[in-house]
C-alpha cells in the first residue's frame, strides 16, 4: 500500500497517508508523542503499515507534521522498545513482522475520560500529603551519598529479615522518648506499609479469628488478604465504642486511639482502660494499635500510646514514617509483645523485610545523628501554623461550617449544612480542580448523618495558598461566606 522511493525523494505518499491516519490534536491533554505513537501502532496492528515498510526519518516526519524531532524520537523510541519497529544503523526504521499480534477493535464508548480527569489540580486537600517545601533535601542527599559507597557494599546482600538492626535500634530509642514505649530492637519488624504488615500480624494467630475495625476507618486495609470474619465498630467523639466491641465476638481489634482516622477522635481515658480490660479477659484477644500520626498534636499534652499502658502483652504497636517524614519512603514497622516473639519466629521465619537495605541504612543514620528529631520539631511548628490558619479562615468567613477532629494530625473534618449530597459536592469541587474526600470514602457500614462531612488535609497546601484554597472550595460547594449554603 505504501511505497518507499530510494534516494533523496521525500516519502510523500507514506507521510501523507500517515498524516490522515494520525490526526494530531495539539490542544489535547495527551502528549503529541503519545498520539503519534498510538497512531503508528494502530496502523501497524490494522495492517495499514505492512512489515518491512520503512518509516520516514525523524527530521522528515517532524517537518511534515510541524512538530519537533524530539517528539518523533520519543514516539519512535517507544515503538522500538515495544517491538513494533526495528532500527537499522545509518538506514532507518522499519515496521516489524507482528502478524501474530491480534488487533482488537475498541468500542469508542468503552471508556471515556471524564472532564475531571482533564482538569488541572489547583488545590489538593488529601490528608496523605506532606509539606514538600520543608523537606531536608540537602541533609538527606548527604546521607544517601554516604550510603552508596564501597564501604557499605554489604548492603547489597540480603539483610536481617526483621529489618536493619541499626534502624530498629533507632526506632526503639525514638519510641521510648516520644511515645513512652519500652521495647527492644528484637521486638521490631520493619516493612513497607501498613497494608503489607497487617496481614503478617494476623498470621500470628490461630484460626478462627474475627477482626474488629473502626467505622469509619482506614480505607486501605487489605481485606482481600484477611479472613472473612469482620466486625465494624462505630466511632463517636470519644473514639471506638468499646461496649459495641464487647457485644461482638471479635477477638482482635484494629484501632487508631491517639488520633482516630478519619474522624480525629481521641480514645478517652476510660475507654482505653475498658479496651485493655477487654483484651486481658481472654487469652486469644489482642489489640493492634495504629499510631500513624501521633507526632502532631495541637491541643494539650501528647497522648500516651496505648501500648505504653499495657501491662499484659496485649497490644501490638504499629506505626509508619509516612506522615512524620515522607510517604514515598515506604517504611513502616510493628512492635510485638515479647510473648509473641516465639510465634513470630516459628511462623514467619521466611519473611524478609520488603524495605531496601540502603533506604533503611540512610534512615537509621539520619535518625542516629539527630536530624529526624530536628525535622519533626520543625514540622510541628509548620503544621501547627497551617492548622491554625485553616481554623481561622473557616471561623472568620464560614461560621456555619462545623469543625471537628482538630486536636491533632494533618487533617480536620468540616461539616457543611447542605442539602446537596456529599458525592455531588465532591464532583463540584473536582470540576474546579479541587481534590477533597468525603467521610463516606471511609465508611465500611453506612450510618445516619445530618451534615455533609469532608476531610480537609492541610499538609500539602503551601501556607500562603490556604486562604485561597478554602475560598475556592467553599465556592465550589456553593457555600457563601457568612451566609451558609446557596
Amino acid at each position: 500500500m505504501f511505497h518507499y522511493r530510494k534516494g533523496n525523494t521525500l516519502h510523500k505518499e507514506l507521510i501523507c497517508s500517515m498524516d490522515l491516519m494520525i490526526p494530531l490534536q495539539k490542544t489535547s491533554s495527551i502528549p503529541i508523542y503519545e498520539q503519534l505513537y498510538n497512531g503508528i501502532k494502530t496502523a501497524i496492528l490494522k495492517g495499514q503499515l505492512h512489515k518491512q515498510t520503512k518509516l520516514p526519518s525523524k527530521r522528515q516526519l517532524a517537518e511534515f507534521l510541524s512538530i519537533s524531532q524530539t517528539t518523533v524520537e520519543l514516539a519512535y523510541g517507544q515503538l522500538l522498545a515495544e517491538g513494533y519497529i526495528r532500527s537499522e544503523a545509518r538506514v532507518g526504521y522499519f515496521v516489524e513482522d507482528i502478524l501474530e499480534l491480534p488487533y482488537i477493535e475498541q468500542a469508542t464508548s468503552s471508556f471515556e475520560l471524564s472532564d475531571s480527569m482533564h482538569n488541572e489540580i489547583r488545590y489538593n486537600f488529601s490528608p496523605s500529603l506532606i509539606d514538600e517545601q520543608s523537606f531536608p533535601f540537602s541533609t538527606w542527599r548527604k546521607y544517601a551519598k554516604l550510603a552508596i559507597d564501597e564501604l557499605h557494599s554489604h548492603l547489597l546482600q540480603t539483610g536481617h529479615r526483621q529489618g536493619e538492626h541499626a534502624l530498629r535500634v533507632e526506632i526503639a530509642h525514638y519510641l521510648y522518648h516520644s511515645r513512652g514505649i519500652e521495647c527492644q530492637p528484637e521486638q521490631i519488624v520493619v516493612g513497607s506499609g501498613t497494608e503489607h504488615l497487617l496481614p503478617m500480624i494476623l498470621r500470628l494467630f490461630d484460626e478462627p479469628t474475627k477482626l474488629a475495625f473502626e467505622n469509619p476507618g482506614y480505607s486501605a486495609i487489605p481485606f482481600s488478604q484477611l479472613n472473612d470474619q469482620h466486625a465494624f465498630i462505630s466511632v463517636d467523639e470519644d473514639g471506638l465504642r468499646v461496649k459495641e466491641l464487647e457485644k461482638s465476638d471479635a477477638n482482635i481489634v484494629y484501632v487508631t486511639p491517639s488520633h482516630q482516622f478519619p474522624t480525629g477522635a481521641i480514645l478517652s481515658a476510660s475507654r482505653r482502660t475498658q479496651l485493655l480490660k477487654w483484651a486481658m479477659e481472654n487469652n486469644d484477644r489482642y489489640i493492634i494499635e495504629d499510631d500513624y500520626d501521633s507526632e502532631f498534636r495541637y491541643v494539650g499534652k501528647p497522648i500516651a500510646a496505648l501500648q505504653s499502658l499495657d501491662q499484659n502483652n496485649k497490644v501490638i504497636y504499629l506505626s509508619t514514617f509516612t506522615k512524620s517524614f515522607m510517604p514515598s519512603l515506604r517504611v513502616a514497622y510493628f512492635v510485638l509483645p515479647k510473648t509473641l516473639l516465639k510465634t513470630y519466629k516459628e511462623r514467619l521465619s521466611h519473611y524478609s523485610s520488603t524495605v531496601p537495605r540502603i533506604d533503611q541504612h540512610i534512615l537509621a543514620s539520619f535518625m542516629r545523628d539527630g536530624h529526624f528529631s530536628k525535622h519533626l520539631n520543625k514540622m510541628r511548628k509548620i503544621y501547627r501554623k497551617k492548622h491554625d490558619k485553616v481554623i481561622q479562615i473557616f471561623s472568620t468567613y464560614y461560621p456555619d461550617v462545623k469543625i471537628t477532629g482538630e486536636e491533632a494530625g494533618m487533617h480536620l473534618l468540616i461539616h457543611i449544612p447542605s442539602e446537596i449530597r456529599e458525592q455531588e459536592l465532591v464532583n463540584l469541587a473536582t470540576k474546579q480542580g479541587i481534590i477533597i474526600s468525603s467521610i463516606s470514602t471511609y465508611l465500611f457500614e453506612e450510618f445516619e448523618r445530618k451534615q455533609a462531612t469532608f476531610l480537609v488535609g492541610f499538609g500539602g497546601i503551601p501556607y500562603d495558598q490556604i486562604e485561597d484554597a478554602i475560598h475556592a472550595l467553599m465556592t465550589a460547594f456553593k457555600v457563601q461566606a457568612g451566609f451558609g449554603t446557596v
